[in-house]
Parts: structure tokens; sequence; C-alpha cells
């Protein structure tokens, strides 16, 4: 079941929100959405989810527009909180997974299972004002996947988690997708697109500026970055021919060379210098190619 967007185009007056934005997401793969505050990931999402009119375009879910009658396969959790405060925790899950289509008794044994799974049993009856922002994100995302759903759109998922709950939280996600769920999510975080996605579109004031396989999109950049790791200085490298970027690290210097075959005059450039630790290079971060494409850094 891919989910298929076709010129797709938001305005509000005389803004621009989205912008033709065409691409086509693979069923049972992790989509990941890139782009600074305003370059209209949010307003993707909620045209996907119905709750905006396109002004342009189609979007289309297994060959069909989405509305009432998919909602219940549908799993949606958004960037800002949007539970209940004054309600317990089971009472608006229950209720809110009834709502797509679920029973009682299998939703609260659901439920049960999620909490357990996420470390919090003790916050089944307690009232969402009661709990810290992490938890309260903990139950907002069992909310989007109680009923089991086919299709899960997560805005900035990790927002407010430490570096466990995120780690608990990234495994149920990947869990999610080897279980058949297609997932589209945003992050600020570069490095967890990079670790979870397969696909990706880098958005910029509503255009697509980059989007496909991830691994393709760092072939296709074709600089590499070196990691060098030395006892002596390594400043000279700054004006070594090849090399597009120097920083300095703890260790010695990070560098960026417009290609592989940079890197070989390089390592023999180090050699009788000292001791080197380490030489290695690697593909472009997505941070790098974001910068690069976006013109400014994604913080």
């Amino acid at each position: 079941m891919s989910l298929k967007l076709e010129n797709v185009t938001k305005r509000f007056g005389s803004l621009t929100a989205v912008n033709q934005l065409s691409l086509e997401i693979p069923s049972n793969e992790i989509f990941g959405f890139l782009g600074a505050n305003g370059a209209g990931k949010t307003t993707t999402f909620r045209m996907i989810l119905g709750l905006l009119d396109l002004s342009n375009g189609s979007i289309l879910w297994d060959g069909r527009p989405i509305n009432y009658e998919t909602s219940p396969y549908i799993g949606y959790l958004p960037e800002e909180r949007g539970l209940y405060p004054k309600l317990k925790v089971k009472d608006q899950v229950v209720y809110l997974a009834r709502l797509r289509g679920m029973d009682k008794q299998n939703a609260e044994k659901e439920l049960k299972k999620w909490l357990d799974r996420f470390q919090v049993p003790q916050y089944e009856m307690k009232k969402v004002e009661e709990l810290s922002k992490g938890n309260q994100q903990k139950i907002q995302f069992i909310t989007a996947v109680l009923h089991k759903p086919k299709l899960l759109i997560l805005d900035e998922p990790f927002s407010g988690l430490d570096p466990v709950n995120v780690e608990l939280l990234k495994e149920a996600v990947l869990d999610l997708k080897n279980s058949g769920t297609t997932i589209v999510f945003s992050s600020h975080r570069m490095e967890h697109v990079e670790e979870l996605c397969e696909h990706v579109c880098i958005m910029q004031k509503g255009s697509p500026v980059l989007s496909g396989s991830l691994r393709e999109i760092k072939r296709s950049f074709g600089k590499k970055n070196i990691s060098i790791a030395a006892d002596f200085s390594l400043d000279y490298l700054k004006e070594f021919p090849g090399v597009l970027k120097w920083k300095k690290t703890s260790e010695g210097a990070l560098l960026q060379v417009e290609t592989e075959e940079a890197g070989q005059p390089i390592l023999e450039s180090l050699i009788g210098k000292g001791f080197v630790r380490k030489f290695s290079i690697d593909e472009p971060s997505l941070n790098d190619i974001f910068i690069e494409k976006v013109g400014l850094s994604y913080e």
C-alpha cells in the first residue's frame, strides 16, 4: 500500500505553504521528511490525513483517496500535545481506540501491553497532566498505534524524550515497520532519520529540494568526509588540494573532500609526520547534504 502525492499544493491566501510536491512513499518502509520550521512538513501531513483540503493535486493511498472510510487504518502523532490533560490515561486511550474501530476489551489489553513495553504501567489510571512531558509523549504514541494502523504519520515523535526513551520509541517504530506498517515521520534529529529511513524528502519553503533513496542521495552527492586522529598538527590540510572544508576535532581533524580519490594523497602526506591513530573515509552525513542543499544548519 504505497502513498502517492502528485503536484500537491496548499495555499493560504497569498502564502504557498506547499508547492507542487510529488513523491511516492513505498509501502512497509520508514520515510523521513526533513526541513526547517515553516518548510511545509506539518501542512503536508495534515493534507495526507484529510485535515486540510488541497489547493491543487491529489493524494492517494493504495490507489484511493484518504477519507473517513480509511481512517481506521491510519495513525497520527501530532507534534503538539493532543491529549486531554484532565482525563485518565486509560479512559482516553481506550475511547480514542474505539473511535478507530477497536472493541473495549481488546483496546484495554493492547494498552496494558504498550504501557509495560514503555515501562510505565503505573500511569494507566493517572491523569495526563500528572505525567512528565516525556511520558505524555509515550502515551500519545501509544494512542497513535494502539489500533495497529497500516499507515502511521509521526510528526517529531522523539521531541521531549531522553536518550533512553528515544531508544524505546525507535525500537517500537522499527517493530511496527517490520510488522507491515508504512511510516512517515519528520524529525529535527538527522541521526534518527539516517538510522531509520530508507527514503527521504528534504523540503524548503514548501518545495522539495531533494527526495529519493537515502543511499542514492549520499552516493550522488559525491563528496566524502575524512576523519583523522593524529598526534601532530593537521592545520596544513586546510589548503591541501581537494579539501573543501576543514574542522579541528579533539582527536585531529574532520575534512570534507571533493571525491574519494582525494583521500589517497592526503593519507600519503601524513606518513612520516607522526603517529596516526585513525584515518577513515565516510559517506557524507545527512546534515552535510542538508546544509549544502538548503544553505543553513538544520537546528
